[in-house]
């Protein structure tokens, strides 16, 4: 998800895309690790829970934006 946000916003120059995505992919993932610890006082989540509730969303905006474009 994070690569492709990130070429909505950058570009396709590759130059810039890949330090970019593997910066706010990794900032990304600190941000689920931590909303995962904190979201329960007994239990900790799984990053893979809050990853996909914010993954499956952004798939399916990109794939209607890319699917509306096409026709």
């Amino acid at each position: 998800m994070v690569p492709h946000v990130c070429r909505l916003v950058l570009g396709g120059d590759h130059r810039r895309l890949l330090p970019v995505s593997a910066l706010f992919g990794a900032l990304l993932l600190v941000v689920v690790d931590i909303v995962c610890r904190t979201a329960m006082d007994t239990q900790e989540l799984p990053i893979s829970v809050v990853t996909s509730l914010i993954g499956a969303p952004a798939l399916l905006y990109l794939l209607d934006r890319r699917l509306g474009s096409g026709s």
